[in-house]
């Protein structure tokens, strides 16, 4: 997750990490940031992190998606066109990503647990 601030919103753009812990994962601090969208802050991804979270998941998580949970996530999430905005074409997931994404995504789980009371 990474943070821009301009006069009126911060912008928060969503990595595949985030939305991996979002979609597979218990995290009440990631969960109401999402689910209880401040109007002081704009959330935005691109298509291509959807793909790469999406694209990480085991087959139990992809089992467990909380639908309810993906369609707030796309009613306050602004997704953008990696194509359109970067003007490069899509990257082919790979397992070493995969991996990488998976480690990311526990990691900050973790470390946010480690943190509440």
């Amino acid at each position: 997750m990474e943070t821009t601030q301009n006069s009126q919103q911060q912008k928060v753009y969503l990595k595949p990490e985030t939305i991996l812990r979002f979609l597979s994962k218990e995290d009440e601090e990631l969960d109401t940031l999402i689910m209880c969208n401040s109007t002081l802050m704009h959330l935005f991804t691109f298509d291509q992190s959807i793909y790469e979270a999406v694209g990480s998941m085991n087959e139990e998580e992809r089992s467990k998606i909380n639908l309810n949970k993906l369609t707030k996530f796309l009613e306050v999430v602004d997704v953008m066109s990696m194509r359109q905005e970067l003007k490069k074409p899509r990257p082919i997931l790979r397992e070493e990503h995969v991996a990488e994404l998976r480690k990311k995504a526990e990691e900050s789980f973790i470390k946010g647990k480690e943190v509440k009371p």
